[in-house]
């Protein structure tokens, strides 16, 4: 959803909040205005929802390209979002207190298990990795930091929808239900449906685990569970990943190990959720 049209507060308009510098406050006012978009935005949009005359966006956006912090599509004219503005994200969600103390023994458990390990964060584009540890097998896979999940054809992603509240995740899953019933595309374990994905939801929390087979990338098995805070909503998911498919199996030391590092780093540990229904989604 775009942002509503921001006033100019860029060099010709009046006052600037105190101790802030003008110019600075409306090029920034453009950058979110980029981010709100889902995709790539051209200009005249862009100077719309931004309440600026292009040919000041134009000189705005010039400068986030010079800095990285912005791209333009060389065949559509159009600007996104750029990797270093991709970074500066990344290293600002990696430093939430969960995914820090998490990170401290994510090596471990990748080296525990035998498997690849990664920490995810909920951000405008999604389920995000923003920790990857390769672990002692190596897995090849185009997986890294600042990889986004779908929501229901992967490990980390069902457990964000399983354990997210219903109105961050409700636009993103509307999205992708539409898109498979479209393409007439379904799931050895989900029809793209409401409820099929309430049934899907209601087993990940009963479980505490979230997974996929190499039925949905060839040969990749991934396992996930949820680290959540004093109110019981996820704020980071650890999966694990590998081309080994015994750590689905119940009863494998990988998948006591992930819930119980899950369990470990939760202030309301999944266990205590348990099946409740009366939950908020």
């Amino acid at each position: 959803m775009k942002r509503k049209p921001a006033k100019d507060t860029g060099e010709e308009s009046g006052g600037t909040a105190p101790g802030g510098i003008q110019a600075l406050d409306a090029a920034l006012s453009v950058l979110r205005v980029l981010r709100s978009f889902d995709g790539p935005a051209a200009l005249s949009d862009i100077a719309r929802e931004a309440g600026m005359p292009p040919s000041k966006v134009h000189r705005y956006l010039a400068s986030f390209i010079h800095a990285g912090l912005a791209v333009q599509k060389e065949r559509s004219g159009r600007y996104d979002l750029g990797r270093e503005a991709a970074e500066l994200g990344v290293a600002a969600i990696s430093r939430n207190n969960f995914v820090v103390r998490a990170s401290d023994e994510l090596e471990e458990l990748a080296a525990a298990t035998g498997q690849a390990a990664l920490l995810a964060v909920w951000s405008h584009h999604g389920p995000t990795v923003v920790r990857l540890e390769r672990g002692p097998n190596l897995t090849t896979t185009s997986i890294g930091l600042g990889s986004t999940f779908p929501l229901l054809d992967s490990a980390t992603g069902r457990i964000f929808l399983s354990y997210l509240a219903q109105q961050q995740l409700a636009g993103r899953l509307h999205h992708e239900l539409e898109r498979a019933a479209t393409a007439g595309v379904s799931w050895p374990d989900l029809n793209p449906d409401v409820a099929s994905v309430e049934a899907l939801t209601a087993k990940v929390r009963r479980e505490r685990v979230a997974y996929v087979d190499g039925r949905f990338i060839p040969g990749l098995s991934a396992i996930s569970s949820a680290i959540t805070n004093w109110q019981g909503e996820i704020e980071v998911a650890v999966t694990l990943f590998g081309t080994h498919k015994e750590l689905l199996e119940p009863g494998s030391a990988t998948r006591t190990a992930l819930v119980d590092f899950a369990s470990r780093h939760s202030i309301v540990p999944p266990a205590q959720l348990g099946n409740a229904s009366d939950r908020a989604r």
